[in-house]
């Protein structure tokens, strides 16, 4: 096995990585999107093609990506140098954890200013803040939170300062333990809501909601939205995964560790939705609010709910750990690359990182205020951070993962790390070959906005090209390897 010059250290166990991961994860995203999305395009129909896609396309990336981390025993760039070195392959593939880590690094920059919005609500609720009487005034509310920098700017300097505060204690001391109660914790409070829901009046409509089977609902947007998100809701292709596979221990199984993580993402979200929609259906509220939702719609559901300020608090302690636990995961590439790299204390590169990621977050801030008027071709700096990354970075770096496990590394490489029998590891390579890259490809296409109509109407057509590209993939992949190698 490949391994680091000097010994790297390792979560205290399975569930370490579970729980680490897991909370990378479920981010903002998961607590609104997920729910929303599902009873959009179909209730059950649409979990069902979430979960094939999941397995599809999610959970073979992400056992990729474990493994490369695993093996490499280093940041994402590292990792994939001493791999793709003991396989004989060319070390212009480490490009790969390059765009990774610097795709984590912008997500965070902007993902701490939408962090900051569950801190500054959670501290509105707490102080009384929060009081509104409509969904108008509660969007004024949210307005006037982002117009001023200096309330924006405080809050997403908190976040920042919390995961470099966690980040620099080490993957055990800070990372496992963190996670290790900000995890269960987020869950029993999603229970305690969940349970609040059910006597609220609105529980039975958000079940019919969220799991009722409509096939006709699920239509070829739907379809698309399940893809995409089965692929970004697990933080692929953005170091996360990759740097947090590094600290795996060797007789972990890799299969059974990311099945759990789908698993845990999954139910977490749909936990998420029981919690959220009893309250908006009980107060006659609409759920097509996106982003609104969390910030205007429910806020203003607690205010009319028994108990709701308690509730309020609860749910926005939950938020706010959720965006916490993602931070963490998001930076993490940087610091360990620069530990490993550049001969510095983590505590030194946690804090550097923590500096640069606060400059660059600030821009990303003001786009809502003083430079709100600071536009490239009608797009904010913010704007500009999220379309980089999960249009384009994102997308062809995982693409770019599969493609080496697939067609360039050594097979015995894998074979050793996943440690699955003859028949699960042919399934394996089979996805990472073809399956898997078909859909990335479909999501990199759809984010550029011209896939839709395609897939509509010319899906037959797309799967006999998916089964030429198996068969000349089967014949040419030897070949394809000599290539790809110096």
């Amino acid at each position: 096995m490949t391994t680091n010059e000097q010994p790297r250290t390792q979560w205290l166990g399975r569930w370490g990585f579970v729980l680490a991961a897991t909370g990378s994860a479920v981010g903002l995203g998961n607590i609104w999107k997920f729910p929303y999305i599902t009873g959009e395009y179909g209730g059950g129909a649409f979990v069902l093609v979430y979960l094939a896609c999941i397995l599809a396309v999610g959970v073979p990336v992400m056992m990729t990506e474990i493994a490369l981390g695993r093996r490499g025993r280093g940041s994402p760039i590292d990792a994939i140098r001493r791999v793709t070195s003991e396989s004989g392959s060319s070390s212009a593939w480490s490009l790969l954890g390059w765009m990774a880590m610097l795709a984590g690094f912008m997500i965070l920059s902007f993902y701490v200013v939408v962090a900051g919005w569950s801190f500054s609500y959670l501290w509105k609720m707490l102080s009384g803040g929060l009081a509104g009487s409509s969904v108008e005034e509660m969007a004024a509310i949210f307005g006037a939170n982002n117009e001023s920098p200096l309330n924006l700017g405080f809050w997403s300097t908190l976040v920042t300062v919390a995961t470099m505060v966690i980040v620099g204690k080490g993957v055990q001391a800070g990372i496992e333990k963190s996670v290790s109660w900000m995890m269960p914790g987020m869950v029993m409070m999603l229970l305690v809501l969940i349970g609040y829901g059910m006597f609220s009046g609105g529980f039975g409509e958000a079940v019919h909601f969220l799991f009722s089977f409509d096939v006709g609902s699920l239509s070829s947007e739907g379809m698309l939205a399940a893809l995409g998100h089965a692929f970004f809701t697990l933080s692929l292709a953005s170091g996360a995964i990759l740097t947090y596979g590094s600290y795996l221990p060797a007789r972990a199984s890799i299969a059974r560790t990311t099945l759990s993580v789908a698993l845990a993402d999954t139910l977490v979200a749909l936990m998420a939705g029981l919690a959220i929609f009893p309250v908006i259906f009980a107060n006659g509220m609409s759920p097509a609010s996106g982003p609104g939702l969390i910030f205007m719609s429910l806020p203003l559901a607690f205010q009319a709910m028994p108990l709701g300020t308690l509730f309020g608090i609860l749910f926005f302690i939950m938020l706010s750990m959720a965006a916490l636990t993602s931070s963490i995961s998001m930076v993490e590439a940087t610091v360990s690359w620069l530990t490993d790299n550049k001969g510095i204390s983590r505590r030194t590169a946690s804090w550097g990182t923590g500096i640069v990621l606060w400059l660059v977050s600030t821009l990303a801030m003001l786009s809502f205020n003083v430079g709100a008027d600071w536009t490239l071709a009608g797009k904010h700096f913010f704007d500009w951070l999220d379309y980089l990354t999960s249009r384009l970075m994102m997308p062809l770096g995982g693409l770019g993962m599969v493609l080496l496990a697939g067609f360039v590394l050594k097979s015995e490489t894998f074979r050793e790390e996943l440690g699955l029998s003859a028949g699960w590891y042919a399934l394996w390579l089979f996805m990472v070959r073809y399956v898997s890259p078909l859909g990335i490809l479909v999501i990199f296409v759809d984010a550029l906005g011209i896939t839709r109509v395609v897939l509509a109407q010319h899906w037959p057509w797309l799967l006999a090209v998916l089964v030429v590209i198996t068969v000349v993939g089967e014949l040419a992949s030897p070949r394809l390897r000599r290539v790809l190698s110096p």
